[in-house]
């Protein structure tokens, strides 16, 4: 039996990274031709990002011959789950995403592994890929986040690769990278409702997307409200103890938290 070819792919997560190593493999600067971007939704990823990947991303990459591949989790009716999706319909599980509890630290979660790693390597095995011929998957961390490379946390089927790394590229040097095609620089690629979100930005998504924000509180009440029907305590979306449509009423000024820094370690999310 013939072994299938070595299959490589980069993770693509939409963001600064991600766009950089695109441009950079179509300059023949990376040797990576095919890129995978696990979608977690279209009601759940921000939806910039989704804009973003289908009027700029794919159109690049298709001119420069690159596979640039939105992959859906699909379930095994054939249906699409999202993020979103399973918490609405899922009696508000708390565990899909890594929300605060009441001693303010994350819980757990399974969004990264079962909406990216689980996606991808659907596909990957489905490619070939397999314990005895490994897929080489390219991940978007540069030289600033050297702390996110961890090639220990790599599936069975898999080999993890930092090429951004090797080749010393910051995320500042991305901008420089991304505009030197004539191309717009993507927004910060993350899940509308994410835990792991700073509080200004927060803020700001309160004061310029009021909508989107209402989306992320519904997320947080849902969730709430299944575990007040079964007596449990609360879980929040920020670190700060109180429900996210409060946080920012009357302008209270909140204390400055340090949010868990392996909360998103692994360079599957907002690259």
């Amino acid at each position: 039996m013939t072994t299938p070819a070595k299959l490589r792919t980069f993770s693509f997560g939409g963001g600064w990274q991600s766009m950089a190593a695109l441009v950079l493999a179509s300059q023949g600067e990376l040797d990576y031709r095919t890129f995978l971007m696990a979608n977690v939704g279209d009601d759940s990823e921000n939806p910039d990002t989704i804009a973003y990947f289908h009027e700029h991303a794919k159109p690049f990459a298709d001119q420069h011959g690159l596979e640039l591949h939105l992959l859906d989790r699909v379930k095994r009716d054939g249906s699409v789950e999202t993020i979103r999706g399973r918490i609405l319909n899922s009696a508000g599980s708390r565990q899909t995403i890594p929300v605060y509890l009441s001693n303010g630290k994350p819980g757990s979660r399974v969004c990264t592994k079962e909406f990216k790693i689980d996606v991808t390597g659907a596909w990957l095995k489905a490619h070939g890929a397999t314990p005895d011929n490994k897929a080489t998957v390219g991940m978007g961390i540069t030289v600033d986040e050297i702390g996110r490379a961890n090639p220990n946390k790599a599936m069975p089927y898999e080999e993890i690769d930092y090429p951004l790394l090797w080749m010393g590229i910051r995320r500042a040097d991305c901008p420089r990278i991304v505009r030197s095609v004539g191309l717009p620089m993507p927004p910060k690629s993350s899940c509308d409702f994410c835990p792991i979100r700073k509080v200004h930005e927060w803020q700001a998504m309160q004061e310029q997307e009021p909508e989107r924000f209402e989306r992320a509180c519904e997320i947080e009440d849902t969730i709430n409200r299944h575990l007040a029907a079964k007596g449990k305590p609360p879980v929040f979306v920020t670190p700060y103890g109180r429900p996210l449509r409060e946080l920012f009423k009357h302008g209270r000024q909140l204390p400055l938290i340090v949010e868990d820094a392996d909360a998103c370690s692994n360079g599957w999310c907002m690259t």
